[in-house]
């Protein structure tokens, strides 16, 4: 049986879970947005100005913060829900028809949110941690042609690595399975399941779940080929 009390019945487990889910589904959105400023091939120079703004700007700065919260309530979040699912059925029915009643990445989310995990610490090592000076920083690179700071530079160094290259396509790939049920769920569970809408917001995930990962990793990608100059 769940532990109860405010904080600690899977009802409001399931609450977090989906508020966190949707603040980080903004994230991506903007992340995304800034990202692909690489494609507009003018050396970096617009990349370059929306990523020093990004980690320059003090309410930016701020919702990192936030976002760092986020991201460990949804994950603690995570793995408090598995574990109590696990703990409900102790023992798997031998002829257990699993895919009559889900699919098998609703099933394995825990899986795919530790693969996506994984996948933040080889980029926020790669990137963030020198853009924010905390261990290294981005002088070997010099500046662009506009002089500004040359983080551009850095992921084009990054992308000449092919194993990196896969990281990131494996890490967005795991990240539209994790979407592609997370982003339905998280209406669900916030109690935003009706028939007149269900259609739209399950479309509306969907295309969210291809559109944001092909983009991510179609910059990677687009850099190792050299598309990107």
């Amino acid at each position: 049986m769940a532990r109860q009390g405010l904080f600690g019945s899977a009802l409001v487990k399931k609450y977090w879970m989906a508020l966190t889910g949707l603040f980080l589904i903004t994230f991506l959105v903007v992340h995304a947005a800034i990202n692909a400023m690489i494609f507009f091939n003018d050396g970096g120079i617009t990349f370059n100005k929306w990523a020093h703004f990004m980690g320059t700007n003090l309410i930016i700065r701020t919702m990192e913060i936030v976002l760092f919260i986020g991201l460990i309530i949804h994950i603690v979040d995570g793995i408090m829900i598995t574990r109590q699912n696990r703990a409900a059925r102790p023992q798997n029915y031998v002829y257990a028809r699993h895919n009559d009643n889900s699919r098998w990445y609703s099933r394995s989310m825990a899986i795919l949110g530790i693969l996506i995990l994984l996948f933040l610490i080889v980029h926020l090592d790669n990137f963030w941690i020198k853009t924010r000076h905390i261990i290294g920083n981005l002088d070997a690179y010099g500046v662009d042609a506009a002089g500004q700071e040359n983080l551009f530079a850095r992921m084009q160094d990054v992308f000449t690595n092919p194993l990196l290259v896969v990281i990131y396509v494996l890490g967005c790939f795991s990240l539209f399975w994790h979407l592609l049920h997370g982003f339905k769920s998280a209406f669900q569970s916030l109690g935003l399941n009706h028939r007149k809408y269900n259609g739209f917001i399950s479309a509306f995930g969907a295309a969210f779940s291809i559109v944001i990962p092909v983009l991510f990793a179609s910059m990677p990608v687009a850099m190792y080929l050299g598309w990107v100059q």
